[in-house]
């Protein structure tokens, strides 16, 4: 199986589900390690994290510059072409990355898909495509990626996944890079589909805060719980 380079956290005791979270563009697996502790779990709730490496790539809008990107952004227009093979070889690695925690001893209804602003907007593409029932799906700062894709390959599609999933979307309301709309957006896509979307919208920029960290936490123990 080719995965990438990941970095792993580990519960002290064995885990009881695996949560896969994909970083932004530019940035790295090391990106959302330090989320860890803050989310206070240990003891309580015994999760292994995974945060995998984007491969790494040229992206066209930063001038050809290579960096860890998930897929290549050709334009901030989001009615502009967008890296559909690109999307689509990041959804299969995170797919991959799920078929690992399998081997490991984790099932699918114990794995929650992760991702904030690009690394979201994979999680978003492929957990809703999934076959099998996921634990749960988190999608910070992002959008809602191939829209034009969704009736036929999610929306009208019996094998893809359950609208029991339950989805958690944040967005700040003052975000430059992905303004609060595209969040929005995808919330509305999402329920007038059927899903359950739990929305946190937040006073700040293409971050993440205190107060998102918590309800994160808060999320993650209640689907855990059922």
């Amino acid at each position: 199986m080719d995965l990438p380079e990941t970095v792993e956290v580990e519960p002290a005791t064995a885990a009881v589900g695996a949560v896969i979270w994909l970083h932004g563009l530019g940035a790295d697996g090391h990106d959302f390690e330090p989320i860890v502790p803050e989310l206070g779990l240990a003891g309580e709730l015994p999760l292994r994290f995974v945060f995998p490496h984007a491969p790494l790539r040229p992206v066209t809008i930063n001038g050809g510059m290579t960096m860890r990107a998930w897929y290549d952004i050709v334009s901030l227009d989001r009615d502009g072409p967008q890296d559909e093979a690109g999307i689509r070889a990041s959804a299969a690695i995170l797919e991959r990355l799920v078929a690992r925690e399998l081997e490991r001893g984790i099932p699918c209804d114990r794995i929650v898909v992760a991702g904030f602003s690009q690394g979201g907007a994979i999680a978003l593409h492929m957990a809703l495509r999934y076959p099998q029932r996921l634990a749960g799906l988190l999608a910070l700062s992002t959008w809602l990626p191939l829209q034009a894709t969704l009736p036929i390959e999610v929306f009208d599609n019996p094998e893809a996944q359950t609208r029991e999933l339950p989805i958690f979307i944040a967005h700040g309301s003052f975000d430059p890079m992905l303004p609060v709309n595209l969040g929005q957006e995808s919330r509305q896509a999402l329920c007038s589909a059927g899903y359950t979307v739990e929305w946190h919208e937040y006073p700040m920029a293409h971050a993440v805060c205190a107060e998102e960290i918590q309800a994160i936490r808060n999320w993650l123990l209640s689907t855990y719980a059922a």
